[in-house]
């Protein structure tokens, strides 16, 4: 069930003013995503049902002998007219003392899909309940929607005074944000994606920073969140899908994959191409990944079961891991490649790791490019989140990343409704908030872009984009009927696909050739030292 409607709220929240006294301005879209969200509510009466809903609080709390008279037939959640709702419910309470002072000239706040309980039915629905329920669950749900609204408000404001450079007023709503999710559910819906969002927040203002993103942890939760969402898979079934494609015809082929992540990518394809017309390539796979914490040889592991299972389907397959922390500190030399090899270059989620730059230097993603092309691959597939979190503005950064994150939440909230796969992808998901708002400069690595930058800047470097074919859509369209959850979407854009949750496009697919140039580069070297694994 969806959560606090965060996109609505954001946009209007960071598009108004914070000086005192002007006139909140809203985006010209707001009064559409309200009407997306299925409410009669506009724009401009954002700010009176805020103020009416905190009176609504004051009045229910004060006048408990008169809450009995509110009781009807049916308890209303989601109510489409929130402004006639909320006027329709004072109008039955007797006079209410003024509105209270919780946050001063507060952020008009839009309210969406997870009205009075985040795990309710979605809109226009009506539940009826036993006569005797009714005043508990209409003061319970009316209270702890305030409380959501008011979390909203102050995690907008709590990022306007972190970009001010104000801490004192950014640790005092922290506070208060903290006293307020005990109000809220947070076991879903605004209360859970809030309070990573305060635990981020409270991080970054205590100067403790992120967990490092490139880590054998950090594999382990990469693995649940593929098992719990259709996302990685999606990732996985898009590529594998061109790549197979691009290898049609050639006998010898070698994949690199710029993060191996215990090979859960690769089984499928070595099987597809064991069904190849005419007879399996020979395969070889270069796998990069982190030093394991306990130091095991974790990658020469995998690539001894992904051996097994191509030798059991007959294909011809050699595995070479390559350790590294950072994708940047891969050199060409360790990448060797054979002219008679069709060469396939795989990323996901992994480029937007190189945008990071500092006085002392720039994004290593213009030095990473360069090598890939001298590579000279057949085909290079790219999996990115879609999403803007670049921005250098931490309040721009901080909305978007709101947004994005409340929508994906909500996917895995009903895409994956069982433990321990949904905690721990949750966790996955929770660092990568926590690097977003936490760090910056070179920490900061989860600095997501946009379909269309990606475009830009692959165009720049001299790649050609590659139309990723009826094949792949069918492809990833057949895997969402793996899970009983509607509302993803596959959808195609100029060439490229897009994963998304009802109308937010969440990751995008895309692929690309190198212009052919001449680079002199060294390869072919092996460092006996380097903890390389050649099967």
């Amino acid at each position: 069930m969806g959560p606090f409607d965060f996109a609505a709220a954001a946009a209007a929240a960071s598009s108004s003013s914070s000086s005192s006294g002007s006139a909140p301005k809203h985006p010209p879209d707001l009064d559409g995503l309200l009407a997306g969200a299925g409410y009669k509510v506009r724009s401009s009466e954002l700010h009176h049902v805020a103020q009416r809903l905190e009176r609504l609080e004051t009045a229910m709390v004060n006048s408990a002998s008169h809450i009995p008279h509110l009781a009807s037939d049916a308890v209303h959640y989601n109510p489409s007219d929130l402004a006639s709702w909320v006027d329709s419910m004072l109008s039955e309470l007797p006079h209410s003392s003024s509105l209270p002072s919780g946050f001063p000239d507060p952020y008009p706040t839009a309210l969406g899909c997870g009205w009075l309980d985040p795990c309710a039915p979605q809109p226009h629905q009506n539940v009826v309940v036993p006569q005797q329920q009714q005043q508990q669950l209409t003061v319970v749900a009316a209270l702890e929607e305030d409380s959501g609204i008011r979390l909203v408000h102050a995690l907008m404001t709590c990022a306007e005074s972190v970009q001010r450079g104000d801490s004192s007023l950014a640790r005092s709503l922290v506070e208060e944000m903290q006293a307020l999710l005990a109000r809220v559910n947070t076991s879903c819906g605004i209360g859970k994606v809030a309070g990573y969002f305060i635990d981020a927040l409270s991080r970054r203002l205590l100067g403790l920073g992120s967990a490092p993103a490139w880590t054998y942890e950090n594999e382990v939760l990469y693995h649940h969140f593929y098992e719990a969402c259709p996302y990685l898979k999606f990732a996985h079934f898009t590529a594998n899908q061109a790549i197979l494609e691009a290898f049609d015809g050639h006998d010898c082929v070698h994949v690199i994959d710029f993060n191996l992540m215990h090979g859960l990518q690769w089984p499928a394809l070595i099987q597809a191409l064991a069904l190849r017309a005419g007879g399996p390539p020979l395969l070889r796979l270069t796998g990069i990944g982190p030093p394991s914490p306990d130091g095991r040889d974790t990658l020469r592991q995998i690539g001894l079961r992904l051996k097994e299972l191509a030798r059991s389907v007959n294909v011809q397959f050699t595995f070479r891991g390559v350790v590294a922390s950072r994708l940047e500190d891969v050199k060409p030399w360790m990448l060797p490649v054979s002219p008679k090899e069709a060469v396939a270059v795989n990323s996901i989620m992994q480029l937007h790791k190189l945008l990071g730059s500092d006085p002392n230097r720039d994004p290593p993603i213009g030095s990473v490019l360069p090598w890939i092309r001298s590579l000279n691959p057949k085909i290079m597939t790219v999996v990115e989140q879609e999403a803007s979190h670049n921005q250098t503005g931490f309040l721009d950064r901080f909305t978007e990343a709101l947004y994005y994150y409340s929508t994906l939440f909500d996917s895995l909230e009903a895409a994956c409704p069982v433990q321990p796969d949904k905690a721990l992808a949750e966790m996955y998901l929770q660092r990568e908030i926590c690097n977003i708002v936490c760090c910056e400069g070179t920490a900061r690595l989860e600095r997501h872009e946009p379909l269309d930058k990606w475009r830009a800047r692959l165009g720049e470097a001299g790649f050609t984009p590659l139309n990723l074919g009826s094949n792949a859509f069918k492809q990833a369209s057949m895997l969402l009927t793996l899970f009983s959850a509607e509302g993803y979407s596959v959808e195609e854009n100029e060439g490229c696909l897009t994963l998304g949750w009802h109308s937010r496009p969440l990751i995008a697919a895309s692929a690309w050739q190198a212009v052919p140039s001449v680079v002199n580069s060294p390869t072919g070297v092996i460092n006996p030292n380097d903890n390389n694994n050649q099967l």
